[in-house]
């Protein structure tokens, strides 16, 4: 069965066509020519540190549940199953980004000009002065009078 760094790096392996440790070697030397792949191996490196943490919870609770896996859980190793969530949630969340940064067809992706929540009219020149409303007095709400 595969984990999820070794799927994500072989994503990562064909989209810059080239094996992890020569791409990471590359960014190293010259860490401006390429934006894409070295915010990919950032996240990628977070994720590493992320399932790692994720490994280290589920030993420390089979440990705990080793002892008596019938019995309801005590609170410690109920403590020792919501950091097991945590550190599972912490990993898809990074896996989600890492997934993101490889899609050339993401949501924001195809236009640096307009963002999602932005209007067409972002876009536009200003207008002229005497083309707009007239202007409110400073210090003063709209709709509010004394």
């Amino acid at each position: 069965m595969e984990d999820v760094l070794e799927v994500i790096g072989r994503q990562i392996e064909e989209r810059f066509q080239l094996p992890l440790h020569e791409l990471g070697a590359a960014i190293a030397a010259a860490p401006d020519d390429n934006a894409d792949a070295r915010d990919v191996l950032y996240w990628y490196g977070l994720l590493a540190v992320s399932q790692s943490a994720l490994e280290r919870s589920e030993n420390e609770l089979l440990a705990a549940l080793g002892t008596s896996p019938e019995e309801p859980l005590s609170d410690a190793q109920m403590d020792l199953a919501h950091q097991v969530n945590a550190a599972v949630g912490a990993r898809d969340g990074r896996a989600m980004v890492v997934r993101h940064l490889l899609d050339p067809n993401a949501p924001g992706k195809q236009s640096k000009a307009i963002w999602r929540g932005a209007s067409r009219a972002a876009g536009r020149p200003a207008p002229r002065p005497g083309n707009g409303p007239a202007p409110h007095p400073p210090g003063q709400a709209r709709g509010m009078s004394r």
